[in-house]
């Protein structure tokens, strides 16, 4: 699609919180939060004319590779959203973008994201086909406190779950969701933690994609401190995927 007239480098789009997102305790999923960061990425991509079906004519897609998210609050069901975004650096095959979330004007939730341009037949990064000079970029405009970075890998943990990687758990691109990753972990975590929003924060590392069939390890250890859980998923001798739950005090 070619860039929208109303295209703007800095994108404000509202969500309505339904009753299927939400957790028991009537309060937001952390997989539907990172879905509603994602569709808001992408719509941005979409009237910036580097959206997914964009770039499928060089058969290229956004990948996502590091994630990190500061959360004040979580919204309810029934709660409108705003989440604003933005990219803070874009070149070549790589863009760091910026998501925060409101309800009623106050801030909630602060995300700062990793992307690369993949190629989806050769299966490797490469820079981006398509003109982007159109976006202003900010890179002092920052959505949360810290960035995104190495999450630090225990290899003595303890493995907790097996799992074998189904047609569900893969997205447009082929290969598994970044959510499904997270939805996995989660279901390890103890579910009081969950219900009572005992997560200051967290953050994600993309290391090796997987593929249907594929089975993995599910891996998890605490700090001595209990102030942060770390999870990482292993396909073999590879680590594919690692997660830090930071916990509130």
């Amino acid at each position: 699609m070619p860039i929208s007239p109303n295209f703007t480098s800095i994108l404000s789009k509202d969500w309505e919180i339904n009753f299927t997102q939400c957790t028991p305790s009537g309060f937001l999923k952390y997989t539907d939060l990172c879905n509603i960061l994602q569709l808001t990425a992408a719509a941005h991509s979409e009237i910036g004319g580097i959206s997914f079906y964009d770039m499928q004519e060089f058969h290229q897609a956004w990948v996502l590779s590091r994630m990190r998210v500061e959360i004040t609050d979580l919204p309810k069901s029934g709660d409108t959203v705003t989440v604003t975004t933005w990219i803070n650096s874009l070149e070549n095959s790589r863009s760091v973008r910026a998501l925060e979330m409101y309800v009623n004007g106050k801030k909630i939730v602060g995300c700062e994201t990793y992307w690369a341009v993949f190629n989806t037949q050769l299966r490797r990064p490469e820079a981006l086909a398509l003109p982007y000079e159109h976006f202003e970029l900010f890179p002092d405009k920052r959505a949360t406190i810290e960035g995104f970075s190495k999450i630090n890998i225990n290899y003595e943990k303890e493995a907790v779950f097996e799992k074998t990687v189904y047609l569900s758990d893969l997205d447009i691109v082929n290969h598994v969701n970044n959510v499904k990753y997270l939805e996995w972990c989660l279901d390890h975590v103890e579910p009081k933690r969950i219900l009572k929003q005992q997560v200051q924060s967290f953050e994600m590392n993309f290391m090796k994609e997987l593929s249907l069939k594929d089975t993995v390890i599910i891996h998890e250890s605490d700090t001595e401190d209990n102030s942060a859980t770390t999870f990482s998923i292993t396909k073999g001798e590879k680590t594919c995927y690692a997660l830090q739950l930071n916990w509130k005090k």
